[in-house]
């Protein structure tokens, strides 16, 4: 009986195989007769293909008609305060706003599947745009205001003066807002943490997150980065996650300037969430490659002190949140470190005893108005050192950008924490 049983299941198996192929061909429904559970399985996974495939189409939709009606109002907005264009041909301004418009989520999409040069001069272009977008979005806003408010005093000024200076100043922010983000900063602070080893005071470490590499942001930035670090001499380095923005890219060869560090406790990361985007082996494969510890949700004791890692998928539900921290072990009574990408969940880090959390994630924003938005969500945890309890929290604006390479109001950091 065992020996028919071994020859049937291949049989069993092939013969799902060829319905499922015509079922494919036909798209007719499976015959009760045959076994229907990897035909059902089969078409499940196709139907959850299709949702999903609904989904995206569906918030692309969403996004590329807010840019175009942002678009359209910016056109408006400066034929009204500057000139009217002669209704008998297209002009240049009508296209190029729309080709604007369309430029993000076509690079958006391209860069999802290639990242050829043209395709990564493409998406900056197209990011960097979104960002100018936004300040002129808010200039034409203030050129109605303005205008409507003086109006009701009785006041009457010049349409060409006010929208001239307002985009102007549009375009001048915008322009800073590049340089800012181009500029990586090095900031300070100090943390008492209990329990502390000995050993460990005086020490430092280097918090980096949110480097978002991809087409933006390449090999170069990562070499600048892990230079600067050289140069900062820390006893040990966090990488909070996102250190790729998630499109196509030779992550290994982004990766490849970490192998220069040579911190001597070590380098460890974590995943963010754009690391998760697609299956998230290609990005740990690439970081271990060079050299940096991988911490899966996983506890390290480094001359006495205990690190914990936890990637953002883990950290998004409270029960599992708390029952991976649980399983790390953590002695209380002695300092603890826990490496995660968001500042989420704050509550159960404190309570599960740990000293000192570091996180990334907010970017404070970027810009306004992102920055009220961002701050509104996170309260005083949307940036800097805060003490939640027990805990100590560190959350740092990031070393990158994600979306348009501008910053106003924050900027991009890399973190020196010593030990007192």
């Amino acid at each position: 009986m065992v020996g028919v049983l071994r020859v049937r299941q291949p049989i069993r198996e092939r013969m799902a195989i060829a319905l499922r192929m015509t079922l494919d061909s036909l798209g007719n429904r499976p015959s009760k007769l045959a076994n229907p559970i990897p035909v059902r399985s089969h078409l499940m996974s196709r139907r959850n293909h299709k949702t999903l495939r609904s989904r995206i189409a569906v918030f692309v939709a969403v996004i590329q008609t807010v840019l175009f009606l942002a678009h359209w109002f910016l056109y408006r907005t400066w034929i009204f305060f500057w000139a009217a264009p002669d209704p008998s041909r297209v002009s240049g301004l009508q296209i190029t706003l729309t080709l604007l418009s369309v430029s993000f989520v076509l690079a958006s999409l391209l860069a999802w599947r290639s990242s050829h040069l043209v395709v990564r001069v493409l998406y900056t272009i197209s990011a960097v745009w979104l960002g100018t977008l936004s300040f002129c979005f808010l200039a034409a806003c203030w050129c109605w205001a303005i205008y409507g408010g003086a109006r009701l005093f009785g006041l009457h000024p010049n349409p060409r003066e006010l929208v001239f200076v307002l985009f102007a100043i549009a375009l001048l922010a915008s322009l800073y807002g590049i340089v800012n983000a181009a500029w990586t900063r090095v900031r300070r602070v100090s943390v008492k943490l209990p329990n502390l080893p000995e050993s460990w005071r005086g020490r430092v470490a280097a918090l980096v997150t949110d480097t978002h590499l991809g087409h933006v942001r390449g090999s170069r930035f990562m070499r600048r980065i892990v230079t600067t670090l050289t140069r900062l001499r820390p006893d040990i380095v966090f990488i909070a996650g996102d250190m790729y923005d998630g499109t196509v890219a030779r992550v290994r060869e982004l990766a490849q300037p970490w192998a220069r560090l040579a911190a001597p406790q070590g380098a460890f990361f974590v995943l963010g969430n754009h690391e998760e985007f697609t299956d998230s082996t290609k990005y740990l494969d690439a970081v271990e490659h060079s050299g940096v510890r991988v911490l899966n949700n996983e506890k390290v004791t480094v001359d006495g002190l205990q690190i914990v890692g936890v990637h953002y998928r883990d950290s998004t539900n409270d029960d599992h949140f708390r029952s991976v921290l649980r399983q790390a072990d953590v002695d209380r009574d002695r300092a603890s470190i826990l490496l995660t990408h968001a500042p989420d969940r704050l509550q159960i880090a404190e309570e599960e005893g740990f000293s000192l959390q570091l996180s990334g994630h907010t970017h404070g924003g970027q810009f306004f108005p992102f920055t009220w938005i961002t701050s509104r969500i996170y309260g005083k945890f949307v940036y800097g050192l805060q003490r939640l309890g027990n805990l100590l929290v560190y959350v740092s604006y990031g070393a990158g950008t994600w979306g348009p390479p501008l910053r106003l109001g924050t900027t991009p950091e890399i973190v020196l924490i010593q030990f007192d």
